[in-house]
């Protein structure tokens, strides 16, 4: 594990089409700096991961449960293990920071990209 990483040289995984995220794993979770092309929509999904995220730059409407709300920057959402839900993002996209907890195993394989300056400050 590295201490210290510039999150700006990491490589991106491409978790979906118009979805990549810079990852950083601990042996107990994952935090994932996620940039989403704008209006893009990622698919309803679920995973064992709890997830916890912070909306940096843009917008996004998460449908957590049924439920959708539009989230822009300084809000959080919380999502719990096994529960169902999906993401949109804003005419201008999102970037967010997304935690998980246990690791993100699905994501280490992931393909990546070079690495270039984030969509954020």
């Amino acid at each position: 594990m590295n201490t210290y990483q510039a999150v700006a040289k990491l490589k991106p995984a491409r978790i979906w089409d118009g979805v990549l995220a810079r990852v950083v794993n601990g042996d107990r979770l994952t935090i994932g700096f996620v940039d989403i092309d704008p209006n893009v929509q990622v698919p309803e999904h679920r995973h064992e991961n709890e997830q916890v995220g912070f909306v940096l730059r843009g917008s996004v409407t998460m449908t957590v449960n049924g439920q959708s709300r539009e989230l822009r920057v300084g809000e959080t959402y919380t999502i719990g293990s096994q529960v169902a839900h999906a993401a949109k993002a804003g005419a201008d996209g999102v970037s967010v920071v997304d935690v998980f907890a246990p690791v993100r195993q699905d994501w280490k394989d992931k393909p990546t990209v070079e690495p270039f300056p984030g969509r954020w400050p």
